[in-house]
């Protein structure tokens, strides 16, 4: 019997590095294919360029757990377009191009779990009709991502991937349940990825990651071969660095389905062009109304209403005028629309059934075999609890939901409105574990119209908050010409310092330098001997270690500490009073630029007074003092 060896990467492709003169790192689309144009690099170096960031930061370094698998035959597709793109020219804008799918969607060459270990070997027959778009325009299926168990949940848990972890903040979770798809494209991990939406599941990590993402029109976007929730709330598409990206993307895979009944929709009706309707000048007489309903006071959700409101008021200097609106009786019309709890149970029976060889044959099998996280636990038991297709409740629902259509389009059409605007969750991500509180899902997901989230920027703890712009059915194009212009003028996209561009095809090396923290204070003319420290800084992880540290025993020693400024607060003791080990600490977001502008400060407290008897800025080699 032959042993099972686990390790660090779990990326099976023999890659021999990625380029040497081309960075994948926060590349758009555009300067990707403007790179393979001009020959600076193929698309097998492409796709060597994003697993060597997979390799550096999925599995090591912190651990964002984005991808479920790699495309092992992703090499030999990016040679064969490299050569179709020698002997007859790119196809289009995603030619040779890598992508992530959520490991929701069918791939005929992959297995499609939902990340479920009941699916670990579910293998479909054919692609989901967006994979077969991607394929058809020369994308290529680099790997597939972690989601939320059954795309049951909105902070990407589950049996079979784990969970996956915020670049902005490993502590946080990445929104979901397409969080694996925001964390890996948000990370560089490809170009651009696709997930699902059924209520915030596109629109959530869009705003956690800082991405531009779209739930689109019902019927826009084909759902034909992606596990189903609810099939009449699920919809598809891309998560994308920039609103070009996004617009590339969706242009790729709108359209008609004769397997997606929804789809019908497009009958007669021209389809959007996203990339010809981008517009730098689109918010000059936009008119887009607050949603006060959906933007909170409390404590806890200030943050994200000061950023949004920065960004209503950032769009309003752009030329929109920004007016208050209110959804009379909103919260009532909102209760009861979901259909998630009614539909689950028989739609993933049907996606079985329709599926040979499927591993298990039904929600209730997933459950009796207890195949499934403890984190999906609750709300699988209450869809199985479902006893008929079309119970009264759904019937009240659908009902609802059209009043809630009523409702809402009356009142953009009255006051002339091109979006209602809201935070796309009032809150910052939750940290691993606790509840993500705050989602504002359920207007795009109950009325089928259109949401874009845009990122309005970073709170004042480096984490990213997402600003949701609602429109008018098949106004789609529409946003995300106002999602661009607001781009174009504020440029809202922040890397995460978590994964930084890589140095040689690896992680960035930790540092080690020294200081000597010279006397300050009334003490300084008596005392002449400089406190030297030495420190290792982890740049991918932002942790600081004192490594030793030489001084006079003095007037005694109280603490050695970092203070953010002259007159800032400690943000660390390293060693306090009588000495001891001194522990490595991990530097807020916000911290890390300070580090590097040498605005944080080693400071020495002895027995002399209150005051630091020695300091000295933390210059990191090469810093500017």
């Amino acid at each position: 019997m032959s042993a099972l060896v686990i390790s660090g990467t779990g990326i099976p492709l023999e890659a021999q590095g990625p380029s040497a003169t081309f960075d994948v790192f926060e590349a758009s689309i555009e300067e990707l294919q403007g790179a393979l144009e001009r020959g600076a690099v193929s698309s097998v170096e492409l796709v060597e360029g994003y697993l060597a960031r997979i390799a550096a930061y999925d599995q090591r370094g912190p651990q964002i757990n984005a991808i479920l698998r790699a495309n092992p035959a992703a090499l030999d597709e990016a040679a064969r377009l490299d050569r179709e793109r020698a002997e007859q020219g790119p196809r289009g804008s995603l030619h040779g191009i890598p992508v992530i799918v959520k490991d929701n969607y069918d791939t005929r060459d992959m297995a499609t779990t939902a990340a479920s270990v009941a699916l670990a070997t579910h293998r479909p027959r054919e692609d989901a009709y967006q994979v077969r778009r991607l394929r058809e325009a020369g994308a290529i299926i680099l790997a597939k991502s972690n989601l939320h168990e059954l795309a049951y949940g909105i902070t990407t848990i589950s049996s079979l991937g784990g969970q996956t972890q915020n670049p902005y903040d490993p502590q946080r979770n990445p929104g979901g349940s397409s969080g694996g798809t925001g964390a890996a494209v948000a990370s560089s991990f490809a170009a651009v990825g696709w997930g699902s939406d059924t209520c915030g599941s596109i629109r959530i990590p869009a705003a956690v990651n800082n991405l531009f993402g779209l739930r689109p029109t019902k019927g826009l976007s084909s759902i034909a071969g992606i596990v189903p929730l609810s099939h009449s709330q699920d919809t598809g598409g891309p998560l994308a660095r920039t609103a070009t990206d996004l617009a590339i993307a969706l242009d790729a895979t709108i359209g008609p389905d004769s397997a997606d009944p929804a789809t019908s929709v497009l009958a007669d009706r021209e389809l959007p062009r996203f990339v010809d309707a981008l517009d730098a000048g689109a918010l000059r007489g936009a008119r887009i109304g607050v949603l006060r309903q959906h933007i909170g006071d409390e404590r806890e959700e200030r943050e994200t209403t000061r950023l949004v409101e920065e960004a209503l008021a950032a769009m309003e200097r752009l030329g929109a005028e920004i007016v208050e609106i209110e959804i009379p009786d909103l919260p009532n019309l909102l209760a009861g629309t979901s259909l998630i709890d009614l539909e689950f149970k028989w739609d993933l029976l049907d996606y079985l059934a329709r599926t040979p060889d499927a591993p298990v044959q039904s929600l209730s099998e997933i459950l009796e075999r207890g195949l499934y996280h403890e984190a999906v636990e609750g709300v699988l038991v209450r869809s199985d609890r479902s006893t008929s297709r079309e119970p009264p409740e759904k019937v009240e629902a659908l009902a609802k939901r059209a009043a809630l259509v009523t409702a809402v389009d009356s009142v953009m059409v009255e006051n002339g409105l091109d979006a209602l605007a809201y935070p796309s969750i009032r809150r910052e991500a939750a940290r691993i574990g606790e509840p993500a509180i705050g989602s504002n899902c359920q207007l795009s997901a109950a009325t089928g119209m259109p949401a874009l989230t845009v990122p309005a920027g970073l709170s004042n703890r480096g984490v990213p908050i997402g600003l949701e712009l609602l429109g008018r059915p098949f106004t789609d194009d529409r946003l995300v010409a106002i999602g661009f212009a607001y781009e174009q003028a504020v440029a809202p996209r922040r890397a995460p310092p978590f994964v930084p561009a890589l140095i040689d095809g690896a992680a960035p090396a930790p540092v080690q330098f020294s200081v000597a923290a010279e006397p300050v204070g009334p003490s300084s003319a008596s005392a002449t001997v400089p406190v030297r420290a030495s420190f290792t800084y982890d740049p991918v992880m932002g942790t600081l270690e004192l490594l030793s540290l030489e001084a006079s025993e003095g007037d005694g020693l109280h603490a050695v500490a970092v203070r953010r400024g002259a007159t800032g607060p400690i943000v660390h003791r390293f060693v306090g009073p009588g000495g001891g080990a001194a522990q490595a600490f991990r530097l807020e977001p916000t911290d890390r630029p300070a580090l590097q502008a040498g605005e944080l400060r080693l400071q020495i407290f002895t027995g002399q007074g209150p005051s630091p008897s020695s300091e000295a800025p933390l210059l990191l080699p090469d810093s500017d003092p």
